[in-house]
């Protein structure tokens, strides 16, 4: 009887962990679903109406990824200063507020001063929000911890779903002029996602007293690792930037639109929960790395050499579950290669060189789709960025955690 009640006990804290992890699901939700993803869906009709070249609309993305980089290298600061609880609710009020502010102006500077400040909170949302998951579980379970913070990352496709839906709605029933519409409808649906966040983040356990008399773990190890996360962030943000630009090039409408980026959601929230994370696991080195940034090319060729609505779901559904697992390698392989006082720093300095990426891969994809081959010259850049991350990833070596904290002289 003792037995069966302790695992009843211990099945019923675990389903409230979830209920946790989903609040803190609120933070990729509005990171990446909605502040980062969502602009691919308005860019065309925003082109459209506001007249803009693609490096200009590159330059958008790139206005977002660099105050995402100031606010991954900061997190731990506003951390200290507010409280992880009240920094990750603040930035979600923050992107809200990004996000309609977005819908009230067309003046390229004031979008692209708003684009920047929403790069800024939603990293520090997000950075912060991954150190919550991990420490929502108060068991020993590692399977726990893990499906814990996989619900988390999930987030980043429910997002997608979801504004893969809002957007095209409005745009189908009020026109391209309808573009404010859309970011004013993604802030009101942020908001509403801030009382979740902020009943789930005072569920988490405050994390435990750092070790006296630590050093910071060195990285160098660890340099392929960061080479490869920013050339993998570069490639995959420039075909998420322009796909839909290329899918409206080809006239295959809203709804069109919409069964892409419901389909590409649906597939990132499925195989982040359900499959990456018993691959990265598996294996050793730079391999996880290598194998994901194949995947994700192999998912950008369908666009790239046909035509319509078939290839790009066959692009969606490739691309959609794996592009996603490269936050997770990055995350899983500094956590097994740092010892654990440095596992803070590394994951927030891989996130620094992840944005590093993302701020140079739509500006120079942008330039090169405003040359005579189009958009598609602009997503062979992807490609290209993609195949040399994953050969860049097999050059990284196991450390053991002991061996980074304490490197051979040799």
């Amino acid at each position: 009887m003792t037995v069966t009640h302790r695992g009843t006990r211990s099945e019923a804290t675990f389903g409230f962990e979830i209920r946790v992890a989903l609040g803190l699901a609120a933070g990729p939700i509005v990171a990446l679903g909605f502040t980062r993803f969502a602009y691919a869906l308005l860019l065309p009709a925003m082109r459209t109406e506001l007249g803009w070249s693609f490096t200009a609309a590159g330059g958008m993305n790139t206005a977002n990824a660099v105050g995402y980089i100031i606010g991954a290298a900061t997190a731990a600061v506003w951390a200290r200063r507010l409280g992880a609880n009240r920094a990750f609710t603040g930035g979600l009020v923050v992107s809200a507020a990004a996000l309609v502010l977005s819908g009230l102006t067309d003046t390229y500077p004031l979008l692209a001063v708003l684009r920047f400040i929403g790069g800024l909170a939603t990293a520090i949302t997000f950075v912060l929000g991954s150190a919550l998951a991990a420490r929502a579980h108060r068991g020993g379970s590692h399977r726990h911890a893990a499906t814990l913070v996989a619900i988390y990352m999930a987030g980043v496709g429910i997002g997608i779903i979801v504004s893969g839906i809002a957007v095209p709605t409005a745009l189908s029933g009020w026109g391209t002029g309808a573009w404010p519409a859309g970011w004013i409808i993604m802030g009101i649906l942020a908001a509403l996602l801030v009382p979740a966040a902020w009943w789930a983040v005072r569920q988490v356990p405050a994390p435990g007293p750092a070790p006296a008399g630590t050093e910071r773990a060195p990285l160098k190890p660890l340099v392929p690792l960061f080479a490869w996360y920013i050339l993998f962030g570069a490639g995959y943000v420039s075909y998420m930037t322009f796909v839909i630009a290329l899918l409206e090039e080809q006239e295959v409408g809203f709804g069109g639109s919409a069964a892409f980026f419901i389909t590409l959601g649906a597939a990132s929230a499925i195989a982040t929960l359900f499959v990456w994370g018993r691959i990265i696991a598996r294996l050793q080195r730079g391999y996880a790395p290598a194998l994901i940034s194949l995947v994700v090319a192999i998912g950008v060729l369908p666009v790239l050499l046909a035509d319509g609505m078939a290839p790009a779901l066959v692009s969606a559904v490739v691309f959609g579950s794996s592009f996603m697992a490269g936050p997770t390698a990055a995350t899983i392989l500094a956590r097994r290669m740092l010892p654990a006082h440095g596992w803070t720093s590394g994951i927030a300095l891989l996130t620094v060189a992840f944005s590093l990426g993302q701020a140079i891969g739509p500006l120079v994809a942008g330039l090169l789709s405003d040359m005579d081959g189009g958009i598609k010259l602009g997503l062979w850049l992807s490609e290209v960025l993609l195949l040399i991350a994953g050969g860049i990833a097999l050059t990284q070596r196991h450390v053991e955690p002991s061996a980074a904290a304490h490197p051979a002289s040799s």
